[in-house]
């Protein structure tokens, strides 16, 4: 690594880009909602057009919706209430790419015991709950049990064609067995109203190895289209865990997707050929207030884990693209759009942008997924605490990420991180017309988010990062 010397900064590290490729680069990025009644005011307490306006801009891709506890429009056996869904729900579906994930993360409560185990085994009654869902945004409504007829009310001119089959099923009552008859049930269902839906099976509630326990059973039993395999990943559940033990986790996210990607090749199960991985949560920390103030995850008092919105977010965000991009995953969730600081992109109570929702807007305007991007093999004298992703598109412009995440103490929880300068050497890549630089760091203001500078063109290009901060060098033909 880098050293001081003589007061005049960090000697530079070198990353050297090679003209020569790696493979397809492609990944999609996209943000998330959970309709329910704690957070279904979310459009009516903001400005309603500037609160669109942010999200639209964002460019995120098949927003994910999942509706939970009163967001379940399915009330009893024959009445439905869509309020809470729809206060979310509605405005998504007229934005952005207007073609949301409709994530059907439970039953309706009746359908379980109380234990949180289906009442049927067979999954009929959840299947045709599913069907009465796509009558709902896509066939022009239903009538229910009690004679009410329901229509979204931006039927026809928006519907849904993406569809999430449950909500980490490891974690809510469902071994791999009893999720791949529930998936093999429910998609035939859906797909006999209408054909035309796409489907992303499993959003596995993951961590380190659980892939090779809980997804073989699937891959070798699903008979039901497959669109998408999804999974979800968060560095931590515990706020008191360190930068380091965070930034850790990372590769290992790669290698589970890797895993999983291993599991469908070898399955032999034609269902899951040229399936794409997508990563439908992630953000750094899992933990929420259960109630009383009471961590979700360890029972103690609940505190917000800032790393979601710091200058942290600012290294540790595009490390995890990059990781999970090279590994072959195609769309990046976050966790989601609306929250408090530990997870939201916005704050909910304000629409006060946050320092994360400009990272993710830069890393889907540097990197948009589009047909023909590869990646650029490189060398760099710090592949420890600088993560490297240069990409060239098939314009022939380039442009190179690096992203700091080296740490300034070992006991640091959401520390300054470590100044660090890089010089890039392009001079493998021929000539280009013009270079701007942009990074996202302390500095950054999170209401108006980081201005690009144009650099002179050079073999070499140094520029300092300033602890936890990321650099996007765009250089154009």
């Amino acid at each position: 690594m880098g050293s001081g010397g003589g007061g005049t900064g960090p000697t530079p590290e070198t990353v050297v880009i090679s003209k020569s490729t790696s493979g397809a680069f492609s990944v999609a990025m996209s943000t998330s909602f959970q309709p329910a009644e704690w957070d279904n005011a979310f459009f009516t307490l903001n400005s309603e057009p500037n609160t669109l306006n942010s999200l639209s801009n964002l460019g995120s891709h098949h927003i994910r919706l999942q509706g939970v506890s009163q967001g379940v429009p399915q009330v009893t056996t024959t009445t439905w209430d869509f309020s809470v869904l729809d206060d979310i729900t509605q405005p998504v579906l007229g934005i952005s790419d207007h073609s949301p994930e409709f994530q059907i993360a439970v039953a309706p409560a009746f359908m379980y015991d109380a234990n949180h185990n289906f009442l049927d085994p067979t999954y009929a009654q959840f299947a045709a709950y599913t069907q009465d869902l796509v009558r709902y945004y896509d066939l022009g409504g239903f009538t229910s049990g009690d004679g009410a007829f329901h229509e979204s009310p931006a039927y026809p001119t928006e519907t849904i064609t993406w569809w999430g089959i449950y909500n980490e099923p490891n974690f809510n009552n469902l071994d791999s067995i009893q999720y791949t008859s529930l998936y093999n049930a429910v998609v035939p269902a859906m797909q006999a109203v209408d054909p035309s839906l796409k489907y992303a099976a499993v959003e596995l509630g993951d961590y380190s190895g659980l892939a090779s326990q809980y997804l073989p059973a699937f891959v070798s039993g699903v008979t039901a289209h497959v669109d998408v395999l999804a999974t979800h990943f968060y560095s931590t559940c515990n706020q008191q865990d360190t930068d380091t033990t965070l930034f850790t986790t990372v590769p290992g996210f790669a290698t589970e997707v890797g895993e999983i990607y291993s599991l469908m090749q070898t399955s032999g199960n034609p269902v899951l050929a040229n399936v794409p991985v997508w990563v439908t949560e992630n953000n750094v920390d899992a933990d929420y207030d259960k109630g009383g103030g009471i961590s979700a995850c360890n029972g103690t008092t609940f505190v917000d884990d800032l790393r979601g919105s710091s200058p942290f977010f600012a290294a540790w965000r595009p490390y995890v693209f990059s990781q999970l991009g090279k590994a072959g995953v195609q769309a990046l969730y976050h966790w989601d759009y609306g929250a408090d600081p530990q997870f939201g992109e916005v704050d909910y109570n304000t629409g006060a942008l946050q320092l994360s929702y400009w990272v993710d807007y830069w890393l889907g305007q540097e990197f948009p997924p589009t047909a023909g991007a590869k990646l650029l093999q490189y060398t760099s004298s710090d592949d420890a605490e600088l993560e490297t992703l240069p990409v060239i598109n098939s314009d022939g412009s380039v442009v190179v990420m690096i992203a700091n995440h080296a740490v300034n103490a070992s006991t640091d929880n959401n520390g300054p991180g470590a100044k660090r300068s890089v010089q890039v050497d392009v001079s493998a890549l021929g000539t280009f017309s013009s270079a701007t630089l942009l990074t996202i760091d302390k500095s950054t203001n999170s209401s108006s988010g980081p201005t690009a500078a144009g650099v002179t063109l050079a073999h070499q290009i140094t520029f300092p990062l300033n602890g936890y901060s990321v650099g996007f060098l765009s250089l154009k033909p």
